[in-house]
């Protein structure tokens, strides 16, 4: 399924992503099942958590080191 590009994101202190989609939808995807192991599990920090983006063509989102979450999962499981 091709799912419409992200336009908004914002990240929460529990671990949650609120996206914004070019189709209007909104969408919340719980991060907490992923934070574990060396590289995901720098998301546990606050801080660096907040700092995701929208990938500049909104086909996903990224942390500034370069995790990411596919984004279908996000579509999908939002």
């Amino acid at each position: 399924m091709l799912q419409p590009k992200i336009v908004d994101i914002e990240a929460f202190d529990d671990y949650t992503l609120r996206l914004i989609y070019a189709n209007g939808e909104e969408k919340f995807f719980d991060v907490r099942p992923y934070i574990c192991g060396e590289w995901f599990g720098r998301l546990r920090d606050t801080s660096y958590f907040k700092t995701v983006r929208v990938l500049p063509d909104g086909s996903g989102i990224e942390w500034a080191d370069g995790q990411d979450i596919a984004p279908h999962e996000l579509y999908e499981a939002g």
